[in-house]
């Protein structure tokens, strides 16, 4: 299948370098402060594991940054979107979950779900997918516009003689016939399955036949059909003391067990979620549209993103930035070698390599706005009470030394090793103090 020239746009800029290195702050605890509101410029995005809660246990900084957060009427004093790498719930379950955790009212379209930015692939919705991971996978794919979906029990009950690895689970008796289903087109993988040896099994079965598991196995069968993945991160931070496997990991082993069988690297046809600014770009959208439901009349400016894991929040929030940065000084460029005149962001590009458009993902024309619309920043702002702590991995206090190259990559096989994308802008205790921090950047008072 020819892959889309929109998503190559993107996936060329996730492998280059972006520009700047950041600045790390550590900022002094303090004591308890409301914010009030002051000149309308900035958007907030929040991880949610290891920011605002430990598994289902909320971190007490949260509760009380989030009551500062609105007003007597529960209206936020500024946009707020909640960015999470965790897929296996409708966003209408998370923000209901989120609003009983924070004890403030959180909407659906206050949070970005890993596989969130799916909604804007419309030229899969059409394919019959095969979908990995748990929770209501089959209710969320066609939640997210998918209409011809095909569950990994689905697919073996279908083909019961595919799973094997669990004698316990193996036909028993006579061989049940094989039902058959329609040829899968693509395969999205939402998140971590309950049951790896079954998902990893069935989903190269599945690759190695371009999609009829009733044919054999052949290698030669390759590029083979589309894999979207959605959360790429390796760990990620539960009640537990250390950090928990993530679905990065269970991608790890899809990538080495299919290039162990063919010889291949497994290709994806789109990385989402954390880092990938598919993520971050989706994300802003919806700050600009609560700056206008909350009668801003002024762009939002900058964005400041809170998280605690290095290798998405800090790395995602920087090449972010570095994107944003990028375009507002092609723009310029452009508007100065047209003497001042409109700039066509469909043809904008960065160096050597194109730039995300407004077209982009896929068939998404103006979906994300206007090149000048967009902010004109966003710092990353890394808390220690989640995957990053301070009594493991200190970072360098000197801003002039980022992270050493000898530092263990934990991003995706397909992203470059930047170490400057890994320094935070700022470092703060909890999420209180991330908050507090933004609002003096801002000017906006402390009460």
């Amino acid at each position: 299948m020819q892959r889309i020239s929109s998503l190559k746009t993107v996936w060329q800029l996730l492998k280059s370098s972006c520009e700047g290195a950041a600045k790390v702050v550590h900022t002094p605890c303090s004591t308890s402060r409301h914010y009030s509101n002051g000149p309308n410029s900035f958007g907030l995005l929040f991880d949610i594991d290891g920011v605002l809660v430990r598994g289902t246990t909320p971190i007490p900084a949260a509760k009380q940054c989030f009551r500062n957060l609105v007003d007597r009427n529960g209206k936020y004093k500024a946009p707020v979107v909640f960015v999470t790498n965790a897929g296996n719930c409708m966003r209408e379950v998370k923000a209901e979950h989120l609003s009983h955790l924070l004890e403030v009212k959180v909407s659906p379209d206050q949070v970005v779900l890993s596989h969130s930015p799916l909604r804007m692939f419309k030229q899969f919705h059409q394919m019959c997918v095969l979908v990995s991971g748990q929770g209501p996978v089959e209710e969320v794919a066609h939640n997210l516009g998918f209409q011809d979906v095909v569950t990994i029990d689905m697919l073996r009950d279908a083909y019961p003689l595919l799973d094997v690895v669990d004698h316990n689970r193996r036909p028993k008796g006579s061989i049940p016939p094989t039902k058959g289903l329609r040829p899968i087109d693509a395969v999205i993988l939402f998140g971590e399955p309950i049951r790896w040896e079954t998902n990893l099994q069935l989903i190269v079965d599945v690759l190695l036949t371009r999609g009829n598991p009733d044919n054999n196995w052949s290698s030669t069968l390759y590029p083979h059909i589309p894999v979207l993945a959605c959360n790429m991160d390796i760990l990620w931070m539960a009640e537990a003391k250390n950090p928990r496997f993530g679905h990065g990991m269970f991608l790890v082993a899809l990538e080495s067990l299919y290039k162990k069988v063919t010889g291949y690297d497994l290709k994806y046809e789109a990385l989402i979620g954390k880092p990938s600014m598919v993520t971050y770009n989706y994300a802003e959208l919806l700050v600009r549209q609560q700056a206008e439901r909350l009668g801003w009349t002024t762009p939002v400016k900058r964005l400041y993103a809170v998280g605690d894991n290095l290798m998405s929040d800090i790395y995602g929030a920087n090449l972010y930035n570095g994107y944003l940065q990028n375009s507002r000084s092609t723009r310029a460029q452009m508007q100065a070698k047209s003497g001042g005149g409109g700039v066509n962001p469909l043809a904008e590009t960065v160096g050597d390599g194109p730039v995300m458009t407004q077209a982009e993902p896929g068939s998404t024309s103006g979906v994300y706005g206007a090149k000048e619309d967009l902010p004109e920043g966003c710092s990353s702002i890394l808390v220690c009470t989640g995957v990053y702590n301070r009594d493991q991995q200190e970072l360098p206090s000197d801003p002039a030394h980022t992270v050493s190259e000898q530092h263990i990559f934990h991003g995706h096989r397909d992203f470059c090793f930047d170490p400057g994308l890994m320094q935070p802008s700022f470092v703060v205790h909890d999420v209180k103090e991330a908050v507090e921090l933004v609002f003096r950047q801002e000017g906006w008072p402390l009460e």
